[in-house]
């Protein structure tokens, strides 16, 4: 059964209503985020909310990331160009690092990226690493990138950010290394500072056993806190974030009414601290992370708070497209606000580009020596049948042909806030039910995706009951919708979904590497209570080892 009709703006359920920015109702529907960006910046310069100067500096790599700026200036002047906002400068020893987050380079064996924020402007940060947390001898000097966000209502205040990054190559493979950050009159190398030393292993020279965790859709949140105490105790190599991290921007429709505020990614970072100050939380886009005020693409933010790594279609639009691979595994971060039919505000930015590099480097990982799966994750789901965003045609029609092409083994979505998962998947017809606790082989049997969108945020429902712990009727049809071109629905009976659950929970996947490699994945809700697991094996790795 098919019908069309228009629908109003997407809505998230649980959002709270943020102050307009201004943009005329008659517009707001239309604009592109470079459009946005645009008129959000003539407006607000207009208004003396930024001065010529900052104006002009800020938009030169779109996010302002001014490195010996406001948060780097020496204490007899300023670095800044004349008119940029500047911060209160403290004597080094009384302001503390926090926010630390880990992220692999392009190669996870040898490189790593710390990333943390200073509330103040400091002078000469810089990283220590070293084998012992007492012996932190090498010393690296960390980037600045400073982040102004300007009044962007009457509700909301002119906000300041200091970001400081720091690139760790040559690092040795299997490897435990203590690091601490700091600036002059903070030394984390103080016998005083001891507390404050983290530490991260590199990824393995040769494939062996290992644990990754994944969730999307996160926030500020007591349950988001909780998830990531219990994602600590599964030790993970890494953690796979898909999207919409920190609500900042509460609304995510692309539209003149998301306002955002900045100081939601100070409290992010804070919660974040305890696990991704040592375990690489590798994150891509979602609809909620776009910011139009920092560049046209939306993504200014994105660059001043996280390094990821930098080999995807382009590095400098599209921060959330990269690849990495970690033992035996492959993975494949996508930004799909560029195919989404659902939010248009960034629909086809990087013209085509994403879609054809991700078509090269699904072919370069199957044709690899030594890696057994490919785990693609990214945020707006492939096949989701919840009430509040459902399934994306636009993934559907750019990505799962590719997907099928290249036999990936696994495909991670958030978006929507509860967890569900798919049978085995081949051109978006079942090939294989795959009930909870079965195995699935992904070459005879095709893909299975999970949305697991259940990592914070307020959660959402389905057409449904849930099926919990297999209490679901063999090929349950259930009515729902997917996106078409033209923001419009197309309603669908589908027969694909397996299992729904809708508390807050996260994924965990046991890797086994050797001559009989296999995926096992496991999702726990935050009281830790197992909700599905199944296993994910290749025919075709027989005998490569």
């Amino acid at each position: 059964m098919t019908a069309h009709a228009r629908q109003p703006g997407p809505h998230s359920p649980g959002s709270a209503d943020v102050p307009r920015v201004g943009i005329p109702d008659e517009l707001a529907r239309r604009m592109s985020m470079p459009e946005q960006h645009d008129y959000l910046r003539a407006k607000l310069t207009r208004r003396g909310a930024l001065r010529t100067t900052a104006a002009t500096a800020g938009a030169v790599v779109g996010a302002g990331l001014l490195t010996g700026s406001a948060c780097a200036a020496s204490p007899s002047r300023s670095a800044a160009p004349a008119g940029s906002p500047t911060m209160q400068r403290v004597d080094g020893a009384f302001v503390a690092p926090f926010g630390r987050h880990l992220a692999f380079g392009a190669d996870p064996k040898t490189q790593l990226r710390i990333s943390w924020q200073v509330p103040f402007a400091v002078k000469r940060p810089f990283v220590r690493i070293g084998a012992k947390p007492w012996e932190l001898s090498r010393k690296i000097e960390a980037e600045v990138r400073d982040l102004h966000t300007p009044a962007l209502s009457d509700k909301l205040p002119a906000v300041q950010q200091c970001y400081l990054h720091a690139a760790l190559d040559g690092l040795r493979p299997g490897t435990t290394y203590y690091y601490g950050v700091g600036h002059d009159g903070f030394d984390p190398a103080d016998p005083s500072r001891l507390s404050t030393i983290g530490s991260f292993r590199t990824a393995p020279a040769r494939p062996e056993n290992f644990v990754f965790t994944a969730f999307g859709d996160q926030g500020v949140s007591y349950d988001a806190l909780a998830n990531d105490q219990l994602i600590l105790g599964q030790n993970p190599s890494f953690h796979l974030h898909a999207g919409d991290l920190c609500y900042a921007d509460s609304k995510g429709h692309g539209e003149e009414t998301d306002a955002y505020d900045a100081r939601v990614w100070d409290q992010f970072l804070a919660q974040t601290e305890s696990v991704a100050s040592r375990v690489p939380w590798m994150v891509t886009t979602g609809n909620h992370d776009m910011e139009a005020w920092y560049s046209p693409n939306g993504y200014g933010g994105q660059h001043a708070r996280w390094t990821l790594p930098d080999n995807g279609p382009d590095a400098r639009n599209a921060p959330g497209s990269y690849s990495f691979t970690y033992g035996n595994v492959g993975v494949v971060a996508l930004d799909a606000n560029d195919v989404s039919y659902e939010i248009t505000a960034n629909l086809g930015y990087t013209g085509g580009r994403q879609t054809a590099w991700l078509d090269r480097r699904l072919g370069e990982l199957r044709r690899a020596r030594g890696i057994d799966f490919i785990v693609v994750f990214f945020h707006h789901c492939a096949y989701s049948t919840t009430s509040a965003h459902a399934s994306d045609g636009g993934v559907r029609d750019a990505w799962v042909p590719l997907f099928d092409k290249h036999q990936v083994d696994l495909v991670i979505n958030g978006h929507n806030h509860v967890y569900e998962r798919t049978d085995a998947l081949r051109g978006g017809e079942v090939a294989k039910q795959v009930p909870i606790g079965e195995s699935v082989d992904s070459v005879r049997d095709g893909i299975v995706y999970v949305t697991a969108g259940g990592a914070g945020k307020a959660l959402y429902s389905f057409p449904v009951p849930d099926s919990y712990e297999g209490h679901v009727k063999d090929r349950d049809e259930v009515r729902t919708y997917h996106w078409v071109k033209g923001t419009q629905k197309d309603e669908e009976v589908v027969e694909w979904s397996r299992v729904r659950f809708t508390g807050f929970s996260f994924i965990a996947v046991s890797v086994r590497a050797g001559a009989r490699p296999r995926l096992r994945v496991t999702t726990l809700a935050e009281t830790g209570q197992r909700v599905d697991h199944f296993d994910i094996t290749r025919s075709d790795n027989e005998g490569r080892h």
